[in-house]
């Protein structure tokens, strides 16, 4: 299966290692995941920090390293929230509760554009200790780490 997945990933939290990790278990070991990762530019719309995109990216491939994903991947540039999903030749796009509103427009468009609809696989966001959301703008807040634990 080729499968695409996409975000700023910064900082890397327990949700975006869920969104990762699925996306490889979706291709298989013999499939690729194409991650889009969000420029420095796109990524300034942010109401947090953001670290630069050679920095995320360093961090994203040491994860995919450490776990030992043997199906092929690369990194590209998003620029704008469908990147190359409109055109490019996939299987299935793996979005976050807060995102699938993203890959069903990501559909539509492709119907548009008379490509084949791809396969949505939407994951459950991952909560913190206090029941609410893990997110990068809560961890650089101070209100949890990027495991979800409060701190205190």
């Amino acid at each position: 299966m080729k499968v695409m997945v996409g975000g700023t990933f910064d900082p890397l939290h327990a949700g975006h290692k869920k969104l990762l990790t699925r996306s490889f278990e979706l291709a298989g070991p013999d499939g690729e995941v194409i991650i889009g990762l969000t420029t420095d530019e796109f990524a300034g719309a942010k109401v947090h920090p953001v670290r630069s995109y050679q920095e995320r990216l360093k961090n994203v491939a040491s994860f995919i390293e450490e776990h030992g994903y043997t199906a092929e991947w690369k990194v590209e540039p998003l620029s704008d929230r469908y990147g190359s999903s409109l055109d490019a030749d996939f299987d299935i796009l793996v979005v976050s509760e807060e995102t699938f509103s993203v890959a069903l427009e990501i559909n539509e468009l492709r119907r548009q554009r008379e490509r084949r609809r791809v396969d949505l696989h939407e994951i459950s966001c991952v909560l913190a200790e206090d029941g609410r959301r893990i997110s990068s703008t809560r961890v650089y807040r101070g209100e949890i780490d990027r495991h979800g634990r409060l701190i205190r």
